[in-house]
């Protein structure tokens, strides 16, 4: 029996080799292998890398022995970049390409440069998830149109380096709601290491919070309106949203998660620590 609850099961997916973690391939690797042996297996998901490092992470997973390492790929090229990672991983003994994940390019018609990507897609997909970063500018909701059409995921980039890439928990919650009404799942990355809203105490930056974002996801499925969202988002009382957490069904979790499918994180520690703090994980060495 898992002692990861459902709601939290292969939440976090293994972006060590990202900023601002950056950990070497060969580190990030080993990391991710121990993880997958920790009593904790169960909160982590794939290991995330670009395309362009795809060919030395199979080879690092070669090297240490330990069986195929599964993988989610970020494409650095545009549509382009799509199929040779999808067939590289088809070929491999050594890496197992779960996903793909690729931003739009920032042009005026979104819509068209998404058309682009969920062809390409088509041309190459089996079992992999594509996730498609359509952004929260423009006409993203027309990009998420085309994306809810082919049956493909979305992704949400929650933060980074700058203030700026942190968007508003109105926005989130426009994303979320955007999603759930055409029946698209979404991941989120960058700026989502711990799991309540809280400002870095370094940057200054307010960092939306995984927990804050699963329980959104939750209430816009029980109906909640996007302002009643926001405010779960910006919610900063970790003991009420550990509270809500824990009133969940099995069931409840397990729908929550159909769509807020997992966050990547350069940290796994990070996302663990709070959890354990917040009584919802069995503390683990």
């Amino acid at each position: 029996m898992s002692t990861v609850p459902a709601l939290f099961r292969h939440l976090v997916d293994d972006a060590s080799m990202f900023p601002p973690g950056d950990l070497p391939l060969a580190e990030a690797v080993a990391g991710h292998r121990a993880h997958r042996r920790s009593p904790y297996a169960e909160l982590v998901g794939p290991f995330v890398c670009t395309d362009e490092d795809l060919v030395k992470v199979a080879a690092e997973a070669a090297r240490d022995g330990a069986g195929p390492l599964e993988v989610a790929v970020v494409i650095t090229g545009g549509a382009g970049g799509i199929e040779p990672a999808v067939r590289y991983g088809d070929r491999s003994h050594d890496v197992e390409v779960k996903a793909i994940e690729v931003r739009l390019r920032n042009e005026d018609d979104l819509s068209r440069n998404a058309l682009r990507v969920v062809r390409a897609c088509d041309d190459c997909l089996d079992e992999e998830t594509a996730y498609v970063e359509v952004g929260l500018d423009g006409a993203w909701e027309r990009a998420l149109d085309v994306v809810a059409d082919a049956g493909y995921a979305a992704k949400l980039r929650t933060g980074g380096l700058d203030a700026a890439l942190f968007p508003s928990e109105i926005q989130v919650a426009a994303f979320i709601t955007a999603c759930l009404d055409r029946e698209v799942a979404f991941k989120c990355t960058a700026g989502l290491h711990n799991a309540v809203r809280h400002t870095a105490a370094d940057t200054g930056f307010e960092h939306h919070g995984f927990l804050n974002v699963l329980l959104a996801t939750r209430a816009s499925l029980d109906g909640a309106s996007q302002d009643e969202l926001a405010a779960i988002l910006a919610s900063r009382d970790g003991d009420a949203l550990a509270d809500q957490a824990r009133e969940l069904s099995e069931d409840q979790a397990v729908s929550t998660r159909r769509w807020f499918t997992s966050f990547g994180s350069c940290s796994i520690e990070e996302p663990r620590h709070d959890l354990t703090a917040l009584n919802l994980l069995e503390g683990a060495s």
